[in-house]
């Protein structure tokens, strides 16, 4: 934490670790003090005290005190810090979202067409709600997207954040007549001509989200001003391999001018229908081809040539590093086969094998992304499970999908404790790196050893 910020804001809020930052502010972890529980507190830098920015900074306070909706990050408290009295600093107290940012996560491994309809779905609410009010987001965006973590819960909830440049009812042009506001590769076109905004702009950006959901890139990428002209061009290109319903509901989103794009709450119907039918051909596929896709898994452990292979100091080094950095006891990189879930590298256990049954790592697996039971006593995919309710005593257990190229998880890069505790999203990004780097590994000693026949 730099000097400019203090430790301890409003004799209450105990200021921890960075957890995120932005052109205006940073944003990090904290506890209240009073009421003994993790916050977010979002706190503008020093350079933001001319007119313009305090209009900005007062302007999201206004906006996130007056919202309410599961949707949408909660505002708990505002304050001004004044340990420098020529330099007073705003802060915002938040909500801490446990979980990722959807950025962080089309970094990884591609999303399925159901998770992608959810988190659509959880985003057309909250611009639903957020349209009633007057007010406009006016920076859609990966990096503004929670992926909330909830242990009672069966998949992460979309959650809109950051309403900094955010138009409301009665408020002041925060910029200039005539100047883009926004981030430039999610930019609706009107935005890019600098004109007033409406409703209609946020729909066409959250069309770009779910597009870049579906195919793991930016429609309009470069430098920011090339980006911006760009959709004033062209279209983005929709994949022909998406369903007509899909296709169908991107491209009216995404259509150039505001009017033919449909209204947010047609788009909330639109996005609940898709819900529907993906979690049906979710199901069917399940019934269909459960057994097929769970033969071409293991013939990619198969592949990868690990299961026979001695013990490796490599992967052990990759455990032992694991378990420093999130400070647990346990440590595993498995790897889940027909019956048996083997420890190919284990810190803190001697266990070589478990029977696959119990194993929380084959629950894992089953996951599009990071799998983690922070409270196995209160969580109720764990109560069951031996390894919680026996001698074994696990509380916690985060694993991260060693996912192939192909995208089939072989098994997983995973901590566990004794006792229950919060997982941040930097560690579960932490997590996800060092599962990278175990099938990097992986991949590059199977080259070798085509190589050397």
């Amino acid at each position: 934490m730099t000097k400019q910020f203090p430790k301890f804001l409003n004799a209450r809020y105990r200021v921890k670790n960075v957890i995120g930052r932005g052109g205006m502010a940073s944003v990090y972890r904290a506890t209240d003090e009073r009421l003994g529980r993790d916050v977010a507190i979002k706190i503008f830098e020093l350079r933001a005290t001319d007119k313009p920015d305090i209009q900005r900074q007062q302007a999201e306070i206004n906006v996130l005190a007056s919202l309410n909706h599961h949707s949408l990050v909660t505002l708990f408290d505002v304050g001004v810090d004044r340990t420098d009295p020529d330099h007073p600093q705003i802060y915002l107290v938040m909500e801490l979202v446990d979980g990722i940012d959807l950025r962080r996560r089309l970094d990884g491994h591609p999303m399925s067409t159901r998770h992608i309809a959810q988190i659509g779905y959880d985003l057309a609410e909250g611009l639903d709600y957020i349209h009633g009010r007057g007010v406009i987001h006016r920076d859609i965006k990966p990096a503004n997207i929670l992926l909330a973590e909830y242990s009672s819960d069966s998949r992460a909830r979309a959650r809109l954040t950051d309403f900094g440049i955010a138009l409301f009812p009665n408020s002041a042009r925060m910029t200039n007549q005539g100047m883009t506001t926004g981030t430039a590769a999610y930019l609706s076109p009107e935005q890019a001509r600098g004109e007033d905004v409406g409703p209609a702009s946020d729909i066409y950006a959250l069309g770009l989200v779910l597009l870049e959901c579906f195919t793991g890139e930016t429609a309009f990428p470069g430098e920011p001003i090339p980006s911006a002209l760009a959709r004033l061009q062209r279209d983005p290109v929709i994949p022909e391999e998406l369903v007509p319903e899909w296709r169908h509901l991107l491209s009216t989103m995404l259509a150039r001018e505001p009017e033919q794009r449909p209204p947010t709450a047609e788009v909330v119907l639109a996005m609940h229908q898709a819900v529907i039918a993906e979690t049906g051909r979710h199901r069917g596929a399940e019934e269909h081809h459960l057994v097929s896709d769970e033969r071409i898994r293991l013939q990619e452990v198969a592949r990868l040539d690990i299961l026979d292979t001695p013990a490796d100091g490599a992967f052990d080094r990759i455990t032992s590093l694991a378990a420093r950095l999130f400070s647990v006891p346990i440590a595993i990189i498995s790897i889940v086969d027909t019956d048996r879930i083997w420890f190919k590298s284990h810190h803190g256990l001697e266990l070589t094998e478990i029977p696959r049954d119990p194993g929380l790592c084959a629950s894992a697996i089953m996951s599009d992304g990071p799998w983690v039971v922070e409270d196995a006593r209160a969580d109720p995919r764990a109560l069951a499970n031996p390894l919680v309710a026996e001698k074994f005593g696990l509380q916690f257990y985060a694993g991260v999908p060693l996912t192939t190229r192909n995208g089939y998880n072989l098994g997983t890069m995973c901590v566990m404790d004794f006792k229950a505790r919060v997982i941040t999203a930097a560690e579960l990004q932490t997590l996800a790196d060092l599962a990278a780097l175990v099938m990097s590994e992986l991949e590059l000693r199977l080259e070798s050893r085509r190589v050397a026949r």
